[in-house]
């Protein structure tokens, strides 16, 4: 049985814009965990505050809160159900990539940190050649898991859409 490649050269604008919003989702984790593991005061509260109220609502709670009540506080503000959808999932998905993150950079021995800083690198620099090669590691197997998750989590979102646009 052979793959037919020529329905991927078709697909590929689609496929692209997919791959561009699951990078800004980890971003968006991937500064929340930073924060979370290396930010002061300030920042380390606004990410825990955010990421305990996304990880502990309900997904289906979430897309209500977006699609009824955020047009309700700003009646200037309407979401259409299809972004609705895809800002849920971005925001849900970040937060849990947020902790994967903040896990695995904190995972990483001190030893390797204080290492890079005596050899002189900076601690950016320590932070990009040091921990994030031995931290990514530790995150692609719970990245992999909250991947096949969002993908679940979009079914929640087909049935309310088809609904929607009929």
């Amino acid at each position: 049985m052979q793959f037919d490649w020529s329905v991927i050269w078709p697909a590929m604008p689609a496929l692209l814009e997919g791959a561009k919003m699951t990078l800004i989702i980890s971003i968006i984790g991937l500064v929340a965990g930073f924060a979370r593991a290396y930010g002061g005061w300030i920042t380390n509260n606004i990410a825990l505050v955010f990421i305990e109220i996304i990880r502990g609502t309900p997904i289906v709670v979430q897309v209500m809160f977006i699609y009824f009540a955020l047009p309700m506080a700003f009646p200037d503000l309407r979401i259409d159900p299809f972004s609705t959808a895809v800002v849920t999932i971005m925001i849900n998905s970040g937060a849990y990539i947020a902790e994967i993150t903040r896990g695995a950079v904190l995972s990483i021995n001190k030893g390797f940190r204080e290492a890079g800083l005596a050899l002189g690198l900076s601690s950016r620099e320590t932070l990009r050649y040091v921990i994030m090669p031995l931290a990514l590691r530790r995150m692609l197997p719970p990245l992999g898991n909250q991947c096949i998750v969002s993908i679940k989590d979009t079914s929640l979102f087909i049935l309310s859409l088809s609904a929607s646009l009929n």
